[in-house]
This record gives structure tokens, C-alpha cells and sequence, in this order.
């Protein structure tokens, strides 16, 4: 299991070498449709083709969102919880709170 570097309260996160290539393949992925959707705007493309893309990107966006919550949860939370550390289901509660808006 992958464990919080010097726990997660320092901000830094070790990941195993399957989840970091998970991660940055999805973020490469939105980065490809982010730069689509700019050239689309920059080649005057139909409004409702532009939306498209956006919504592709979004919902890309909202997957790489979940992935990233459930290995935290999985990992840092589970960690801080079994030592005692109960301010990290404040802190996730707050996380909660702002993904929710």
C-alpha cells in the first residue's frame, strides 16, 4: 500500500509507479482535449462542436478527480485514521465540501 511521506499532513505523497503513470496518463490525455478545444475556438469551429469537446474534457477531468480522492482515501486517510490522527477526516470532509460546490 502506498504511504504518505513523512504523513500527509507534510503536503507529500509517495505513489507506486502504477498509480503515478495512471495519473499523469489521464492528466496528458486532458491536457491533448484542452489544447483541441483552443484550437477549435482559434479555428472559429461551431459552437456546439466546441461544447462537445468541453464536455469530453469535463467529465475526463471529473474521472481523474475520482481516481485521485479514492487512492487518497485508500491510502492517506486509511494511514492517518489507524494512527490516531482524526483531524485528517476534518481535512477530508473539508475536501468534500469544496469538490461539492
Amino acid at each position: 500500500m502506498d504511504e504518505c511521506k513523512n504523513g500527509c499532513a507534510h503536503r507529500t505523497k509517495v505513489r507506486d509507479e502504477q498509480e503515478y503513470r495512471d495519473l499523469i496518463t489521464r492528466l496528458n490525455r486532458i491536457e491533448g482535449q484542452i489544447r483541441g478545444i483552443r484550437r477549435m475556438v482559434e479555428e472559429d469551429a461551431y459552437c456546439t462542436d466546441v461544447l462537445t469537446q468541453v464536455s469530453a474534457a469535463s467529465a475526463a477531468l471529473g474521472s481523474f478527480t475520482r481516481v485521485l480522492l479514492s487512492n487518497h482515501i485508500k491510502t492517506c486517510v486509511a494511514q492517518d485514521i489507524r494512527a490516531g490522527k482524526d483531524e485528517t477526516i476534518d481535512e477530508l470532509v473539508a475536501t468534500l465540501q469544496k469538490l461539492m460546490r
